[in-house]
Order: structure tokens, then C-alpha cells, then sequence
């Protein structure tokens, strides 16, 4: 019976609802075996768009506004991708993986991965555009069933791994460094701290003004990259004295390449933490008018000009730096390049000024994007206080989501021992990524397959095959090889633990995502005496709306139904009477 109805083919029910637009106006409900999908159409110039009826409403009307035009998709995009990791990641990546040539390479892949990236999520996007939040919704409608598994899997995973403490740590050393002092432990972390909650007072005051502040900062960020590219060209001419042989890493430029998986592993994290934020635009998706032309054009000059200028300033540090010198860098590679250059003075203190700078705006554009996610999340109905997660007011800004934010990076500031809270807490994350990526990929083909049977025409963007399958292997390749031991043993990889600490953290982090979705959704309705349902909730007026999920007796689960279509929204022939 189940197959039957899986391959029939959708039908269309013209449903009458409410007419309160808050509630969602008269609108179609299709039907595919058990999905139901609702119409939706928002005010960002998106058109028609159909979602399972299992996800969070569209917002006709953004409560964030429309100020997200084509510079700012360029510098969310640019002050995520160039915070800190290309100013502290090169120095872990030439020491994973043992040569120039190979680090080089994998700088190299890092771009296939974003550009296959950014065409999977402009695909999705094209689908759904009228939805901020990016792979909450990409999830949530790849995969509706069971209900809602992916939104309270995922919401689980987001909040409680929602820190963004290695970026504050990273501004915390080039700041100590621009102080001529070594700190202790306590003071990077103190540092680290006032620097975020800095971040987080700016993005909670203004939401046009923080984006202003992130493409100011996106210009400076470029103009340092810009800068020690054409510095890196000056030493490779022979002209800076400090470097008597710049050409001296690129002689036998593969000695020392390593073979072993778990250093190869660690390499990629760092490069995927490195070109992480080609996909920070697409969480303000309903923030953009047109938004599927503006993200694929414009989103693509981000991308391009990123890629070049993390090429070409690897080129510049490996010309300036000692091989040796430099894989031990970690987290303050620029500044070793800066100081091989220019020397223990000024200019080395001016450009750690601006790594600093980069550093802050990367705090800004992380917040910005994530702030989205998190708050689609809250739209879905699957977090307790629902309001406090969706509302805007009272300056216009999502500000639970910023609180959550600043609450859970404090605390991976504090907990893990400084010497290696930056790599731990870069590789941390990375593990689940991948796990959902993995499925977020996948769900492409679902997604395709399942607006084929319901006659959609094509997407205005459709990702090649080729980007889709290196996108996925990518994913599935984090997921494996972090289990492969270092050379050593098990405690002499990147940090001073375990060195597979961070994939079991990650495990365990979506195994707590599965055991909270089986008490929540059916362990606690079970004992309670009640199944969820969802309704729509207005949350204030300016055009902020959700879902909720709320507990329906059993004994009044039948009138519930009848009186409420999938979606949760009241059905009008119940509207009239109550109106009568």
C-alpha cells in the first residue's frame, strides 16, 4: 500500500484556509502520497515556490527588511571565507601534509570544494527562495519524514555546537601579538571573550548598519590579501634583504609529503574551515530582492576573488618563511610572515592590525548568517519559547538567536585548554558538517526527483552532476578518515589528546540529536497523552510568523484535524463559523 501510493502520481486539492495572511492566505495544497505540499509566494521578487507542508511558513514580508543587495552578498560571503583561516590555517596545512607542493594542491582543491559547493546550495536556493536559513530548510525539505526528524536533529546539533570561539581566539593572538606580549591561557581567553561580546552588541543594535560594517570591513580585507599577495611577488623578485632565497621551498617542492590518512584528514578540515563561508549568503535568502540572480552572480565573484587570493598569498608566506619555521605557525601564520618580511616593527604591526580587523568582520559575518539559521530553526516550531527565537523586536534584529550564540561560544572559549582550543574547536564542528552535508547532498537528487513527479519546470539554477558527486565524496571523506591513526600513536596528532577526539565528540553530538528527537516527539507524547501538531503563530507585526508545535490531547486530536489543514492553518469552512 505504502509503494502504491509513493509512485502515484500528485493530485492537486485546491484547499480553502483562513483568509488572515498572517495565517497564510486561500492557497492549493498538492498531494503525493503522504507529502502535501503547500504554494507560497514572498515579496522578494522569488515567485511561486512549493514546500512539504511540514516546514516553517514563508514570510510574505522579511521582518528583516530588504537590505541585503548585491555588494553585501559579496562581503557576507568575503568576511566569512577570509577571517581567520588563511591568515592561521596555512601553517597546520603545510605541517599535515609535510610538503609545498601538496599544501599547494590542496589550496587547489579547496576551490573545486566551494565552487561545487556554491552550486549545490545555489540549486537548493532555487528551489526555495523564499526561505531564509539555507540547510535548515534544504534538510527540513529533503526530508519530510519523518516529521520532523532532520528540523529538531538538526536544531539540536545547531545549538548546542553554535560557537564560533576558534575566530575569537585567533583575534585574541594577533591582538597579543600586536602587544609585543606572550599571554597566559586565561588572558588570550579573556581577550577572546570581549572581542565576541563586542561582535555580538554591534549585530543586536542595527541590522542595516552591521551589514554596512561587514562590507567596509569585506573592502579592508581584500585590500590585506591584496597586499601580501604583491608583497609576496616583491620578495619572489629578490628584493627584500630579510629573505636572501625565495625560491628556496619551491626547490623539491614535494619532500616530505606525507602519506598518512589522518594527517591528509586534518589538512582538509583546516582547508574546508579555510574557504567555509561561500554558502553565508544564502542564510539571508528572503533578505534579497531577486534573489536567485543576485546570489549566482554575484555570489560567484566572491568565490573567484577569495580563490585567487588565497592562492596567491600561500605563494607569497612559502616565499617568504622557512618551511620549518612555518609549519610550526599555527595559529599566527601571517604574523610569522609579516615579521620574516618587515621585521619586529611598525609594518608588521599594522598588518596584524588588519588580520585583526579581518578577524572582527569574520565575527560580524558569522554572526549575521548563523543568526538566520538559527532562527529558521525557531521558525520550525521544534525549540521550546518559540517567540523568543523568531521575534525581531525591539531594534529589528533576530536577537535570541544572537544571545544563543554568545552564550555557547563563551563556553568553548573557557573549556578547552588553550593550546589546542583552535584546532579542537575547528575540527570539532567539522564532523557532523559532514555528516549533514552528506545528507543535504543526497537530498538533491530527492528534491529533483520529487518536483519531477509534481511537473515543476526546471530550477533557475541546476548544479552539475560532477559538482554534485565531488561535493558529497568530499563530505564522506571527513566523515572517514578522521579514525585513521597519526604516525606516532593515538595522542601525537594535532593535539595533545586523543587524537580522534573530535570525530567521537561529533558522533556523540548526532546521537544526542537522534535520542532527543525519539523522547521529545515520541517518548514524552506517549506518557503525556498527546500528539504534536503544528499551527501557525503571527509573532509580531512586522511580518514575522511560525510554526508551533503544540500538544493536542488525544481525546481532541480528531476535531484538531479536521478544524486545521497539514500546514496548521485554520481551514476557512471552521473560520466562517467561528466568524458567524
Amino acid at each position: 500500500m505504502a509503494i502504491s501510493k509513493f509512485w502515484a502520481r500528485p493530485t492537486v486539492s485546491h484547499v480553502t484556509t483562513a483568509s488572515d495572511t498572517a495565517l497564510s492566505s486561500d492557497s492549493e495544497l498538492i498531494h503525493d502520497g503522504e507529502l502535501t505540499y503547500t504554494v507560497a509566494k514572498a515579496h522578494n521578487g522569488s515567485g511561486v515556490t512549493y514546500q512539504e507542508a511540514v516546514g516553517a511558513p514563508v514570510e510574505s514580508k522579511s521582518p528583516l527588511g530588504y537590505h541585503v543587495g548585491w555588494v553585501t552578498v559579496i562581503f557576507l560571503n568575503v568576511n566569512q571565507m577570509i577571517g581567520t583561516g588563511i591568515f592561521s590555517t596555512p601553517g597546520t596545512i603545510l605541517g599535515s601534509t609535510g610538503s609545498i607542493g601538496l599544501a599547494l594542491i590542496y589550496w587547489v582543491i579547496g576551490i573545486l570544494l566551494a565552487v561545487a559547493g556554491f552550486a549545490v546550495y545555489l540549486e537548493l536556493a532555487s528551489y526555495f527562495p523564499n526561505r531564509s536559513g539555507s540547510e535548515v530548510v534544504y534538510l527540513e525539505q529533503a526530508y519530510p519524514r519523518p516529521k520532523h526528524f532532520f528540523p529538531i536533529s538538526f536544531a539540536f546539533y545547531s545549538v548546542v555546537l553554535s560557537f564560533s570561539s576558534s575566530n575569537a581566539i585567533v583575534l585574541s593572538n594577533y591582538l597579543w601579538a600586536l602587544a609585543h606580549t606572550t599571554p597566559t591561557d586565561w588572558q588570550v581567553k579573556g581577550v577572546a571573550i570581549a572581542a565576541y561580546t563586542l561582535a555580538v552588541i554591534c549585530v543586536i543594535a542595527h541590522n542595516k548598519y552591521s551589514l554596512w560594517a561587514t562590507n567596509i570591513i569585506g573592502v579592508v580585507k581584500i585590500i590585506t590579501l591584496v597586499f601580501i599577495s604583491i608583497t609576496g611577488f616583491v620578495v619572489l623578485g629578490g628584493h627584500v634583504s630579510r629573505v636572501p632565497d625565495p625560491h628556496a621551498n619551491f626547490r623539491n617542492a614535494f619532500a616530505g609529503t606525507t602519506n598518512n590518512g589522518n594527517d591528509l584528514s586534518v589538512a582538509l578540515v583546516n582547508i574546508i574551515f579555510a574557504y567555509s563561508g561561500y554558502a553565508n549568503a544564502f542564510s539571508l535568502v528572503n533578505e534579497i530582492k531577486n534573489p536567485i540572480p543576485t546570489l549566482k552572480k554575484n555570489g560567484a565573484i566572491s568565490v573567484a576573488i577569495v580563490s585567487v587570493l588565497y592562492i596567491l598569498c600561500n605563494i607569497a608566506y612559502f616565499a617568504a618563511v622557512p618551511k620549518k619555521s612555518f609549519a610550526q605557525s599555527k595559529a599566527i601564520a601571517a604574523s610569522v610572515f609579516f615579521a620574516a618580511v618587515f621585521g619586529e616593527g611598525r609594518a608588521q604591526d599594522a598588518l596584524n592590525a588588519l588580520v585583526l580587523i579581518s578577524a572582527f568582520g569574520n565575527l560580524l559575518a558569522v554572526l549575521i548568517g548563523q543568526s538566520r539559521l538559527i532562527r529558521e530553526i525557531g521558525r520550525q516550531g521544534v525549540l521550546p519559547y518559540t517567540e523568543f527565537w523568531v521575534s525581531t523586536k525591539p531594534f529589528g534584529t533576530p536577537i535570541g538567536p544572537y544571545i544563543l550564540k554568545w552564550v555557547v561560544t563563551i563556553i568553548f572559549i573557557i573549556a578547552p585548554p588553550a593550546g589546542d582550543a583552535f584546532q579542537f574547536v575547528v575540527s570539532l564542528k567539522t564532523y557532523p558538517d559532514g555528516i549533514f552535508f552528506t545528507a543535504m547532498a543526497i537530498g538533491v537528487w530527492v528534491i529533483r526527483y520529487r518536483h519531477k513527479r509534481l511537473n515543476r519546470g526546471r530550477p533557475a539554477f541546476k548544479a552539475w552532476d560532477i559538482c554534485l558527486v565531488f561535493f558529497l565524496l568530499v563530505q564522506i571523506y571527513t566523515i572517514a578518515t578522521p579514525w585513521i591513526p597519526p604516525k606516532g600513536g593515538p595522542y601525537s596528532g594535532s593535539v595533545s589528546f586523543w587524537y580522534a577526539t573530535y570525530a567521537a565528540v561529533g558522533i556523540g553530538a548526532v546521537v544526542l540529536c537522534a535520542i532527543y528527537y525519539v523522547v521529545w516527539m515520541y517518548v514524552l507524547p506517549k506518557f503525556g497523552g498527546y500528539r504534536l501538531r503544528p499551527e501557525i503563530l503571527t509573532v509580531d507585526g512586522q511580518g514575522a510568523n511560525t510554526h508551533q508545535l503544540v500538544k493536542v490531547p488525544l481525546d481532541e486530536l480528531e476535531r484538531w484535524d479536521s478544524e486545521h489543514d497539514e500546514a496548521g492553518r485554520l481551514r476557512r469552512r471552521h473560520s466562517d463559523s467561528l466568524e458567524k
